[in-house]
């Protein structure tokens, strides 16, 4: 009997032709892909299917007779009576979907021979898939997919986009001699190429002489286009170069496509920005304190001629990439603009001149006007301040009052205050965060027994001393030693500077009042269980607490947010899907980024595992640390490739990840502290408090 001599019997004995094996269900993913890939044209080897239960059962010998009777006599058609070796596939129901390819989790037994090596194999693969649960948390029912064993001149992987920039328009290949074996599992980086869709070459780490020809490479380009357009999205395509043709091993969706785009526009940067949040945001403390400073920083900027009205609204100012928040330096005056070609025909653009003119008129008017403006800006946030009631004492509606209250008031004192840092100079250095400092030396000394939620009380000033957050503990810093202590007696400061620091004072206490009215509200809702705690307010929008105070309940997702703490680099530009990509500007070792992202945190042993911030680094991507990799945040490689299967699962995780870092394993021990850039390939170093050395 031959292989297309497979009937519907055989189907329901658990054998199926692999041209007929489209259901998943039936099949698993991996033989079901390639049975739609084949009735589509494209290259690939004849084959059968165990279906999940004839696995199990020729696995631990339950098997129907009829079920191992077809399946031997399938094995007869395929192998030539035993003569020709077959490679044994594992087709899990549960891998290579649009979220989760699970890439390297099963096994695949090459170069069986023989009956009863072919059933070694079978269990073998099943077994495999026996405490591996899909994404969903689902049991992974394991099919079979058998087909003869290749001896090819070489083979690899293919990309139909750039997984790690999310390029469109090229092909990213890794290529070894003979099979895709070693490639997949990181034994082997192999030669990376990068192809157009014909099959030109655009990029090569070196020359590889089995895809010289250009006929084989516009061969294994359109394979992958085809198998892209097949399918409806960019394709990983593992292949195989036997006698001169290319053939298709296996395609999936490429679950983890990069950003569409490279960054492009404006350089962001903490630094404007640090001191006021130094960590990220949750959502309402976005929506509180972000965008009040944005809202003033479009009107101030025109009015500095700092920036034109037009780019001032069309440009995002202000950016919270996983809650952390970075300003447009060009236009914060951190970052000279103008640079190159573009910066000298700026110079001809009389535009500025004229927009520089007129913010000249106006801050010379605004400049008489403004310390009057100011004080009266400082009196209207005290009366706000002094009236109203301690938040336990206000109705949920009047708590959402002062929600709305406190944000319009932010807008009018972040724009007051960047007029008067800009407009009124002295030459007289004054801080209130100085202030602050000597206030709490004399606190401390005086009053040792308070805590420092009783200091705050006694004394707000001592508010400028640490950032606005909702549900966090008031925790002051540490005395300076060089600060010494001083008298109660006022010190006498010009009225600009004095002006200058009211404002940011009353800016930080309307943060402090909206702060704590919304944990007021997050106490109550959690007492009428809508929340699971109070500072779970935090992750919601200040629509959810409208409708939270007319009795819906937001979507429980919306108290899983998750921020980033990895340090935002000093520079960097923005993708459009939001990808933050640094300026190389670090002193740092260089690899080649496998995607991810971007994350900091500490080098562990393996053995020390899980860890809430570990990064794992080692020597290859051995398939064997495919359990582990979801509990890191990152991960670096001496060698290896970014299309193996444990890249391809790091990448799933969102765990940055940088391969063939030279002496990664002498150059960073374990407890060294290190930011990995999955996207840029650095591994930079850092000291304890999160900055690069």
């Amino acid at each position: 009997m031959t292989l297309t001599e497979l009937s519907h019997d055989d189907a329901r004995a658990g054998v199926l032709d692999l041209s007929e094996a489209h259901h998943v269900s039936a099949a698993g993913a991996k033989a079901s892909a390639l049975s739609r890939a084949a009735r589509a044209g494209l290259p690939v080897l004849p084959g059968f299917v165990l279906t999940p239960a004839a696995a199990a059962g020729l696995a631990d010998g339950s098997a129907h007779p009829e079920t191992t009777r077809r399946a031997r006599a399938a094995w007869r058609a395929l192998s030539g009576e035993g003569t020709r070796a077959l490679v044994v596939r594992s087709s899990a129901t549960t891998e290579d979907s649009l979220s989760s390819s699970m890439a390297g989790r099963f096994v695949s037994v090459l170069d069986v021979e023989g009956w009863e090596a072919f059933l070694e194999a079978v269990d073998r693969v099943v077994a495999s898939g026996r405490d591996v649960a899909g994404p969903d948390g689902s049991p992974t029912a394991m099919a079979v997919l058998v087909q003869p064993q290749l001896r090819p001149a070489a083979g690899g992987v293919a990309f139909g986009a750039d997984p790690v920039t999310g390029a469109r328009h090229r092909i990213v290949v890794a290529a070894v001699v003979g099979g895709p074996d070693p490639l997949v599992r990181g034994d082997d980086a192999g030669v990376h190429l990068t192809l157009t869709r014909r099959g030109r070459v655009v990029r090569a780490t070196e020359s590889f002489a089995p895809l010289a020809p250009r006929r084989v490479r516009h061969e294994l380009a359109r394979t992958v286009v085809l198998a892209t357009r097949h399918f409806g999205r960019p394709q990983d395509v593992e292949w195989a170069l036997q006698d001169g043709r290319i053939v298709l091993l296996q395609s999936r969706p490429i679950t983890t496509l990069g950003p569409s785009a490279r960054a492009r526009g404006p350089r962001y940067g903490p630094g404007p920005l640090a001191e006021t949040f130094p960590e990220p945001l949750h959502r309402l403390e976005r929506e509180l304190w972000i965008e009040p400073l944005i809202t003033a920083a479009r009107t101030v900027l025109p009015l500095l001629g700092t920036a034109s009205a037009r780019a001032a609204t069309s440009r995002p100012l202000i950016v919270t990439p996983d809650g952390r928040v970075a300003a447009d330096l060009a236009l914060f005056g951190a970052e000279e603009r103008g640079r190159g070609v573009r910066g000298v025909l700026r110079t001809l653009d009389p535009r500025p001149a004229v927009r520089h003119l007129a913010a000249a008129w106006r801050i010379g008017r605004l400049r008489v006007a403004l310390p009057a403006l100011a004080r009266d800006v400082v009196r209207d946030a005290d009366r706000l301040l002094r009236q109203v009631p301690a938040p336990p004492t206000l109705t949920d509606d009047e708590l959402l009052v002062v929600l709305h209250r406190t944000r319009d008031a932010l807008v009018g004192l972040h724009a007051h205050e960047m007029l008067t840092g800009q407009l009124l100079t002295t030459d007289v250095v004054f801080s209130g965060v100085g202030e602050a400092l000597r206030l709490l030396t004399n606190e401390r000394a005086r009053h040792p027994d308070r805590d420092d939620a009783q200091r705050v009380a006694h004394d707000p000033l001592l508010l400028a001393l640490v950032p606005p957050r909702i549900g966090t503990p008031i925790v002051l810093p540490a005395t300076a030693s060089t600060v010494d202590a001083i008298d109660d007696d006022p010190r006498g400061v010009p009225e600009a500077a004095a002006l200058r620091e009211a404002l940011r004072l009353r800016v930080r206490w309307m943060q402090e009042l909206g702060a704590r009215a919304a944990l007021e509200l997050g106490r109550r809702h959690a007492a009428n269980l809508t929340l699971p705690d109070a500072p779970a307010v935090r992750h919601l929008s200040l629509s959810d607490l409208d409708h939270l105070a007319r009795g819906f309940a937001p979507a429980v997702a919306r108290f899983t947010e998750r921020l980033d703490r990895t340090p935002l680099p000093a520079r960097f530009r923005l993708t459009p899907s939001g990808t933050v990509v640094a300026d190389s500007t670090e002193r740092s070792v260089s690899g080649r980024g496998a995607g991810g992202g971007r994350r900091a945190g500490v080098v562990v042993e393996a053995a020390a595992l899980p860890a809430a911030d570990a990064v794992l680094v080692v020597r290859t991507l051995d398939p064997t640390l495919a359990p582990i990799v979801g509990g890191l945040v990152g991960l670096v490689a001496e060698t290896g490739s970014p299309l193996s299967h444990l890249a391809i699962l790091a990448r799933e995780h969102g765990v940055a990840t940088v391969v063939g870092v030279d002496h990664a394993i002498r150059r960073f021990p374990p407890g060294t502290r290190v930011l990995v850039d999955g996207t840029t390939g650095e591994v930079v170093e850092l000291d304890d408090a999160g900055t690069s050395p």
